[in-house]
């Protein structure tokens, strides 16, 4: 077992998740790669940190289910002996993404047990650990990321469920913050705009042009690579100063202009 920090990273085989868990590898983390269903992507994640000289390890969980969130913090604990963050990345987008006006109880359980729900408790789990590993003295520093979304305060009526569970996020960074800092573990948001993956695959003509016309100051896509530096640089302790605070990672799309 070693004595590197480490990392659990949610929704890590693709995208925001992926890029996140190898930025953590490249600065000496051993890290849990958390997938859903896509087995042979997360082994290429695992694979991937291997080459750099980072351990991992691939573990199937579904965020939104109470025990599968305890298997996270347990497959840390057994093959890290030490659980130093948290990132929340996994999340699904809006069934269908109907008019609210059409929405359905059971795609609001799905997303809201994803976006939220699973974020909340599975940082209570790893909170309980990290307080624990502190009492021992074994942990000096821990850190709790959320990565959230411009839909937090960007309305997309065909996506309340998703809006609801980001903007949820934020208080939920709050409320972990304060109740946390005394015990040296920082919580922060991260608030992506745009970003170049999968999950905006089906809308990338479309921003394009919002692009090209304006939407953000800074002319271009995002990439996962950003947010990754973002969360490379928070669970340093450059901003030993802050916690609560949310980071936007957006091109100044938060930014309002007239």
């Amino acid at each position: 077992m070693s004595n590197a920090p480490a990392a659990i990273v949610t929704g890590a085989s693709r995208g925001i998740g992926r890029a996140i868990a190898l930025e953590l590898g490249s600065r000496g983390y051993s890290v849990i790669v958390n997938y859903h269903s896509n087995a042979q992507a997360a082994s290429e994640v695992v694979a991937a940190l291997s080459e750099i000289g980072a351990r991992a390890w691939p573990v199937a969980a579904d965020v939104g289910s109470a025990d599968d969130r305890q298997r996270l913090v347990d497959a840390a604990m057994q093959q890290c002996g030490r659980l130093d963050v948290l990132v929340n990345n996994a999340g699904i987008t809006s069934p269908g993404r109907k008019d609210l006006l059409d929405a359905t109880e059971e795609g609001w359980d799905r997303v809201l047990d994803t976006n939220l729900k699973g974020p909340f408790f599975l940082s209570q789990l790893a909170a309980r650990q990290m307080l624990e590993l502190r009492q021992a003295g074994e942990l000096e520093r821990g850190t709790l990321i959320n990565i959230s979304s411009i839909s937090a305060y960007a309305v997309s009526t065909n996506r309340a469920d998703y809006c609801i569970a980001k903007a949820g996020m934020e208080m939920m960074t709050w409320l972990y913050a304060d109740r946390l800092a005394t015990d040296q573990i920082h919580v922060y948001e991260i608030c992506p705009g745009v970003i170049s993956s999968d999950m905006t695959a089906p809308v990338r003509e479309k921003y394009d042009q919002q692009i090209a016309d304006g939407l953000t100051p800074i002319r271009r896509w995002g990439e996962p690579e950003d947010v990754a530096k973002a969360v490379g640089t928070l669970v340093t302790d450059t901003f030993a100063f802050s916690t609560g605070q949310r980071f936007h990672v957006d091109g100044g799309f938060h930014i309002r202009r007239l």
